[in-house]
């Protein structure tokens, strides 16, 4: 076979050579020096090609967060590992991705139409699983969901027994979280989802479903009985001592604006730091205290406490689920969530 047919017929080294490394109407072509060209070409892709896949998906959660530390935290490793990983990931394709600075980082065009790139294969990886998980019958597999005690109490609980049942192989892990601390750990991808009450401060990419509607009532313990076949407006609830969750909470929040709005201010006697203290608080006479309806029912009925009717409405809350709209979820999460939405929306 001629020398220029064999190059050309050697697994196409010659047709695939790019125009700037040779021409055609040259018949003194150094063939050789071509090959040397091509095989650097062809080592210069095997070696993006053996690029650890982990790379990728780590640099998707560092380029969703911008930050080594928040996609250390979603991926549940250290950020020195992060770094060294991304770093490793710039040498193998020889390109800068990130700009780092103080605040965090910024995807270069480079980088940019990589993240293209790998957002699209991690859908498709996520499509896949789900498949997959259809196929076996979510028979294994963790969901992780911030919640706090009232909407556990009054909402949730039912759907995780009703998941439980029909998937007894998913582990479920629970994190108690007032509304902002799950908000939080949701944008920092240490949760699938949360379900929390209202209000929720919620920004894009998060996303928030109103799941159940719930009222409020005032309630105090025996010794406030006489209270209980009167009307008292707020401002005359001011005159006894007042139990309610911390400052910091969205609760507070809610009802300090409720009192603002009548020209009053909430200075609670007792503050707790959880929901699920106020009715032992309320029980032993340290105050009047807001209660979900539901939770106060059982003690209503044993008459462990009073309901004091009110004359100024307290506005309804909402019972909502928080989610990232840009965080692929597992299936056993999404499972999880279309359960809990089942009948809501």
């Amino acid at each position: 076979m001629p020398l220029r047919n064999k190059i050309l017929w050697e697994g196409g080294i010659f047709a695939s050579i790019p125009k700037s490394e040779y021409s055609l109407s040259n018949e003194s072509v150094d063939y050789g020096i071509m090959i040397k060209e091509r095989k650097k070409h062809v080592k210069k892709r095997k070696n993006i090609m053996d690029v650890n896949f982990e790379y990728y998906k780590i640099f998707y959660y560092v380029a969703k967060y911008h930050n080594f530390t928040k996609a250390a935290q979603a991926l549940n490793n250290s950020q020195p590992n992060i770094t060294r990983a991304m770093n490793c990931l710039e040498q193998q394709l020889n390109t800068t991705l990130f700009i780092r600075t103080n605040r965090g980082v910024q995807l270069t065009p480079e980088g940019e139409r990589l993240y293209n790139h790998v957002l699209s294969a991690m859908e498709q990886f996520q499509a896949a699983e789900e498949e997959l998980a259809d196929s076996s019958g979510l028979s294994h597999g963790s969901v992780a969901i911030g919640a706090s005690e009232t909407a556990l109490n009054i909402f949730l609980l039912d759907k995780l027994k009703s998941f439980h049942m029909t998937y007894p192989g998913i582990r479920l892990k629970l994190y108690n979280h007032s509304t902002p601390e799950a908000i939080e750990a949701v944008k920092s991808g240490k949760i699938d989802f949360a379900v929390v009450s209202t209000p929720a401060e919620v920004d894009f990419p998060l996303k928030q479903i109103m799941l159940m509607p719930f009222q409020e009532i005032l309630v105090g313990g025996t010794t406030f009985t006489a209270l209980g076949s009167q009307e008292l407006s707020l401002r005359e609830v001011k005159n006894y001592p007042m139990i309610s969750l911390g400052r910091e909470t969205m609760t507070y929040k809610f009802y300090n604006s409720v009192f603002l709005s009548h020209g009053l201010d909430l200075s609670p006697d007792t503050e707790a730091a959880t929901a699920d203290q106020i009715l032992p608080l309320v029980k032993c006479e340290l105050g009047l205290a807001f209660l979900p309806q539901p939770m106060a029912a059982p003690s209503l009925l044993k008459k462990e406490i009073v309901q004091i009717p009110l004359k100024d409405e307290i506005p309804e809350r909402q019972i909502c689920l928080v989610y990232d709209s840009q965080h692929p979820m597992g299936a056993a999460a999404r499972e999880l969530k279309n359960t809990i939405l089942l009948g809501h929306v």
